[in-house]
């Protein structure tokens, strides 16, 4: 006679971990590219009313007054923000130095504006991570606040009249070709 306790069905639980098991990848995967097409490059629509820059009074890392958005009217704005802990930030950082180093001469002004709150994780992000272009920090906060940043990073394209035409959030290396050709849009007009 057999022993009806070698026989035992498995208990429902059991096989819903067994059916989680095998479509978990699959419920992951479809959250990630959901996620990808979320985070897609943009129109600009929430930085400000009207899509206006807004001002922003940046400083060096060292908390010494650098510069104010204003100040580059007339030139297009690549307006990045980004932080020592972001492993996308650290990928974008080679792509901003070639924007930097191929349109700075046809009027592009590129700035990363770091969010740490110490000076000390950027500075030791940027010895990793070196940057051609320029680096300021907003100590107050009030920066990323009055630009909706909702990721890291988050980048804005500011055309030559102080429009935010464009927003970016995260950082994927198979989107530069699309950030490229707003940018040099963005010139051309």
């Amino acid at each position: 006679m057999r022993n009806p306790f070698f026989n035992v069905a498995k208990p429902k639980a059991t096989m819903v971990n067994s059916y989680l098991k095998l479509k978990l990848p699959l419920i992951c995967t479809s959250l990630l590219a959901l996620t990808a097409v979320i985070l897609t490059v943009q129109p600009a629509n929430s930085a400000a009313k009207d899509n206006a820059m807004p001002n922003c009074a940046l400083t060096s890392l060292e908390g010494k007054q650098t510069e104010d958005l204003h100040q580059h009217h007339g030139k297009v704005l690549y307006v990045d923000f980004w932080a020592s802990w972001c492993g996308p930030c650290a990928q974008s950082f080679p792509f901003l130095n070639d924007l930097n180093r191929e349109f700075s001469a046809k009027g592009l002004h590129v700035i990363g504006v770091n969010v740490d709150e110490s000076a000390e994780d950027a500075q030791s992000f940027l010895a990793k991570h070196p940057a051609s272009f320029n680096i300021a920090a907003d100590a107050s906060g009030q920066c990323p606040k009055n630009f909706g940043v909702k990721a890291m990073p988050s980048t804005y394209l500011i055309d030559r009249n102080g429009v935010v035409r464009y927003t970016h959030l995260g950082f994927r290396t198979g989107e530069t070709k699309k950030l490229r050709e707003m940018v040099e849009k963005l010139l051309a007009e």
